[in-house]
């Protein structure tokens, strides 16, 4: 006897194979899609994503040291900012490592479990592979799948089981159609705690050498169409290039982003891991100062 899957959708054709989020798709009422009104990700202490206020995830590319996250913690305690971007565990696009980068792991979660509790600050980790999902989640409030593992089912299905709210980026390849087919994956075990990342897309540009991907801003309205879940931006990881990450911050905000990751680093040349990407403290403050303005002409607040 088969076993029957309340999940299961009904009619859903793929006669057509379509890089687009189609009618059909729609009409058959994807998990995504099935909500009535927006949903929001209460993550605690006041924060959330979805609503009036769009919350602020920042810190370095990786967890080089006790110090730096200290420094970096305070930092951001005291401009206002609640939500540390602290990898641990960091995969990178080539196995070369610089001269200034460790791979810190156990060791550097307990760096950013020391950070959390003196600045009582919320903490967002990725997630590489399944054997780490529990440590990890000892710590971070908010567990996130990386762009490479966008379609790493077995790792969204693990991460989707401890109930934790999740980012979940969009590969820098894929189509708005196998992002939300990837989320999907999530919902389907049960966890709504969901959160969207658009976070830079490859395609033929004529931008600098060092700028990998484009930032697809039109993503955000167009997923908005379709789900009713948080969709943030990653304006730092899309170009590559500091000098870039205030105006496309600015259009995400205007764009309606639900929340922002921002790179920062006290001195981005020191930076273990891509060090032409994060802003500098004093970089980021007025970055601050020009993204609630714009949130306040789209009546919002930064948070």
């Amino acid at each position: 006897m088969k076993k029957s899957n309340k999940f299961i959708v009904k009619n859903l054709s793929n006669k057509f194979p379509t890089k687009d989020i189609t009618e059909d798709d729609k009409k058959n009422k994807l998990m995504l899609s099935t909500a009535k009104k927006p949903i929001t990700v209460d993550i605690g202490n006041g924060i959330i994503f979805g609503g009036k206020k769009i919350p602020i995830i920042a810190g370095p590319n990786g967890v080089e040291s006790k110090k730096l996250m200290l420094s970096v913690g305070k930092f951001l305690k005291k401009n206002g900012v609640n939500i540390l971007r602290a990898h641990a565990y960091k995969p990178l696009t080539f196995p070369y490592r610089s001269k200034q980068y460790k791979d810190t792991q156990e060791e550097g979660m307990e760096w950013v479990d020391i950070a959390k509790k003196e600045f009582k600050l919320k903490i967002v980790t990725e997630v590489t592979e399944i054997q780490y999902i529990n440590r990890i989640a000892e710590t971070a409030d908010i567990l996130q799948i990386g762009s490479r593992n966008m379609q790493n089912l077995e790792l969204l299905k693990e991460v989707a089981k401890i109930q934790k709210p999740i980012i979940l980026k969009r590969h820098f390849g894929a189509s708005l159609r196998d992002f939300l087919g990837a989320a999907e994956h999530i919902l389907i075990e049960g966890n709504k705690k969901l959160i969207l990342c658009e976070r830079g897309i490859s395609i033929p540009h004529t931008h600098r050498e060092t700028s990998r991907f484009a930032l697809d801003i039109q993503a955000i309205p167009a997923l908005k169409e379709i789900c009713k879940y948080p969709i943030i931006s990653d304006p730092s990881h899309a170009s590559f290039w500091a000098p870039w990450v205030p105006s496309l911050t600015l259009a995400s905000v205007a764009a309606g982003a639900d929340g922002l990751i921002i790179e920062m680093h006290p001195e981005p040349k020191k930076s273990a891991v891509d060090p032409l990407q994060p802003l500098n403290y004093s970089q980021f403050k007025k970055l601050l100062k020009n993204t609630n303005k714009v949130a306040k002409a789209v009546g919002r607040v930064i948070s």
